[in-house]
């Protein structure tokens, strides 16, 4: 059973300003978003669920959905703020929707195959959806006690920004099984090394230190968990204007309560992205010379 590929693309990007998903970074007019799926394609995933705002429908399809239609099966699920169990109401105040364990909640529906999830503005490189694939068909048919998940472990030196802060999960591994991830929300190449802040003081982190680029790869009995887990989550946090339901939350959960074993794939493969708009010129010169050794084509979807 050939993996799915879900693309997480209903965010708007604040620091960057404006909707960085179908932003032009690739010679011919390529997003970040083609790249990925390109890979994904390249390394036998045969479908994508994009995940995106019932609004933006038509400007998605016709910049990004419409050149990959062509190439393989492509469906669309709309993360709308009202998919929520039948016995909540919601409150006045919520204005947007429930984060990105909501995303893939929403797409609940329409997936049945394993599993992978990526951010819409993350270039992940194409060793990581090797990786990942590779897993998720090996786990496809297998029956054991707990859920067999994983994720794609990236170092922090490759996954940092020359422009500002990012904020990254770190990892904490034993056998090769995720324990736990930490989120640092201010992360930044210093003087002095790479660094986070917190309560206003900078603290040192480990350049090689795993960190979660939220690269996940998942079998559909997630989605039953979602089920039993989302109507607790907004039992407790529903009534907060800002609360978001975290999908490394909910994996968390899962580890902690003995139901899944995430499985940590370290890849070497470095991350681009354009988490401000000064990123993007270091976008397109590290795209342009992997064309220029021949991973990619110049014109991507032409070659396909």
């Amino acid at each position: 059973m050939l993996p799915t590929l879900i693309v997480m693309a209903a965010g708007m990007g604040s620091r960057y300003g404006g909707l960085k998903q179908i932003d032009p970074v690739g010679p011919h007019g390529e997003k970040i978003i083609d790249y990925s799926v390109y890979d994904a394609l390249q390394a036998g995933f045969s479908r994508v669920v994009f995940v995106i705002k019932e609004e933006l429908a038509e400007t998605f399809r016709a910049e990004v959905g419409h050149a990959i239609e062509q190439v393989c099966a492509t469906e669309y699920v709309y993360q709308r703020l009202t998919d929520v169990p039948a016995n909540f109401t919601l409150p006045p105040a919520r204005k947007k929707p429930w984060g990105t364990a909501h995303a893939v909640y929403s797409c609940r529906k329409v997936v049945k195959a394993p599993f992978a999830v990526i951010n819409a503005d993350d270039f992940y490189g194409r060793g990581a959806y090797q990786i990942l694939s590779a897993y998720l068909q090996q786990v496809a048919g297998e029956k054991q006690r707990r859920h067999n998940y994983c994720m794609v472990g990236y170092q922090l030196r490759n996954t940092v920004t020359e422009h500002g802060y990012v904020s990254r999960g770190v990892c904490t591994i034993q056998n090769g099984l995720l324990v736990k991830v930490d989120e640092r929300l201010h992360i930044e190449q210093r003087a002095a090394g790479i660094q986070y802040q917190a309560n206003g003081q900078w603290h040192p982190l480990p350049a090689d230190a795993l960190v979660s680029m939220n690269m996940w790869g998942f079998t559909p009995s997630l989605f039953a968990e979602m089920e039993l887990d989302f109507p607790r989550f907004l039992a407790q946090h529903g009534a907060e204007p800002k609360a978001e339901y975290f999908l490394p939350a909910v994996v968390g959960k899962l580890v902690r309560a003995d139901k899944a074993t995430v499985c940590v794939l370290q890849t070497d493969e470095r991350w681009l992205g354009v988490t401000y708009r000064e990123d993007k010129p270091r976008v397109r010169r590290a795209l342009q010379e992997l064309i220029n050794r021949g991973s990619y084509p110049s014109k991507l979807w032409e070659a396909t």
